[in-house]
């Protein structure tokens, strides 16, 4: 009865918390896009082969900790890892030596290599001290400046345990932990782990309490950004004193749960790797994006559809700006969708003359947008007759293809005053 209890308490938990998720505000004449190699909601009865490795291509598994596939399942909505004890020590011959593994854990690796992006999850850690982890790395090597050395890159987006105890890393039991390591094998055969400075987002609830979501942008060569839920973003900059953009290789997500060495992390116990309640890391999706020209049609899939990823709307960045007085004005905003839309514009005169308020229509505009998330100017045309002693209302609605104008037939609008100087 105590494990059926413990099991239904598991369960109310995941459907509890709505972390929030999606991508950061793009730059401007750009718009975020998913992308499908690295985006994965487990709704299916198994692993994605199309996208995922069951194993680690290059890995067998920190001792004593081995992957294996069975320990890697798609049930219920989630991909699951499991730890678990061997019934018998397994030794594996690799690297040169013999390998002694007695725990089961298990390793997710994309098929393809991502370059640059955002990526993020929505993940519950197992509440024992085996890893829950969301990374990137690349496979081989890259020949540095000397030609007789080389490099790797690894980026990790989250990393985790979900209980404390009496070792080291114990604040790895709770919040985010993100890292860049920056693999660097001199020429005299000496490796080197020259990684930023870590980045850390703090929490005093064990990681395996809940779901959260972990989110990386991968700016370009030289630097990323971390997102934890709905809290602001922490940055980080990679060593570059070898490679002026030292992360300049794709990478392979990696999605793994891992046996970690004492004094840093101690062994998950027999008794918690027995009890299905703890033993298990639940990564609800993983979402990867592409950032690409803002109103470039031809990247028009249906994955933000099928997910029903954002609520779709039109924002203005503020309620009120003022612009230089001329006939042809920037508008800025940005749009979430889900599938392709209509953006229609409407500029109106506004004016309070006898405390009687009235508006004008003067000029009305569309726009043809693709799904994602852009942030975009538009050019407005005003006409030739401008004054400074009025000002100029914007509405913007967001609409199906073949909805009327009418504000009754938008998904959503909103409204910006513009002011000229």
């Amino acid at each position: 009865m105590k494990k059926i209890l413990s099991l239904l308490m598991l369960l109310i938990s995941m459907f509890n918390v709505q972390a929030q998720s999606g991508p950061p505000e793009p730059p401007m004449g750009k718009r975020w896009v998913m992308a499908p190699d690295f985006s994965d909601e487990f709704n299916g009865e198994k692993l994605d082969a199309s996208k995922w490795l069951d194993h680690h291509p290059t890995w067998k598994g920190r001792e004593p900790g081995i992957f294996l596939p069975s320990q890697v399942s798609v049930k219920n909505g989630y991909m699951q890892i499991k730890g678990e004890k061997l019934k018998k020590d397994t030794i594996v011959k690799a690297y040169g030596r013999e390998l002694t593994f007695n725990i089961a854990g298990g390793a997710v690796v994309s098929k393809k290599a991502a370059f640059l992006g955002y990526y993020e999850c929505r993940v519950k850690a197992a509440a024992t001290t085996m890893s829950t982890t969301f990374w990137f790395s690349t496979t081989g090597s890259e020949n540095g400046p000397n030609g007789c050395d080389k490099y790797g890159q690894e980026w990790d987006i989250q990393e985790c345990i979900g209980r404390t105890g009496e070792f080291l890393g114990n604040h790895f039991a709770n919040g985010m932990n993100s890292n860049g390591h920056f693999w660097y094998t001199d020429c005299d055969k000496k490796k080197h782990d020259l990684r930023a400075p870590a980045v850390k987002f703090h929490n005093t609830e064990l990681a395996s309490k809940d779901f959260h979501v972990y989110g990386g942008w991968w700016k370009n060569e030289k630097e990323a950004s971390f997102y934890y839920d709905d809290r602001k973003p922490k940055h980080m900059k990679f060593y570059d004193k070898v490679v002026g953009k030292p992360f300049n290789r794709p990478m392979y997500m990696r999605l793994v749960s891992e046996t970690y060495p004492f004094p840093w992390i101690e062994l998950p116990t027999d008794k918690e790797l027995t009890d299905d309640t703890k033993n298990t890391v639940y990564y609800d999706w993983v979402r990867g994006y592409q950032l690409v020209d803002v109103l470039d049609a031809s990247i028009n899939q249906d994955y933000e559809k099928e997910v029903k990823l954002y609520h779709e709307t039109v924002i203005f960045p503020t309620t009120e700006i003022e612009v230089p007085k001329k006939q042809i004005i920037k508008i800025p905003l940005s749009f979430k969708a889900n599938q392709t839309r209509i953006i229609y514009l409407k500029v109106s005169k506004t004016t309070d003359k006898l405390k009687e308020k009235w508006d004008k229509k003067i000029v009305e505009k569309q726009i043809t947008v693709s799904p994602g998330y852009g942030n975009m100017e538009v050019e407005i045309k005003l006409g030739k007759e401008l004054s400074n002693k009025e000002s100029y209302k914007v509405e913007a609605f967001i609409k199906d293809i073949n909805a009327s104008n009418k504000p009754k037939d938008a998904i959503e609008a909103s409204t910006m005053f513009v002011k000229l100087k």
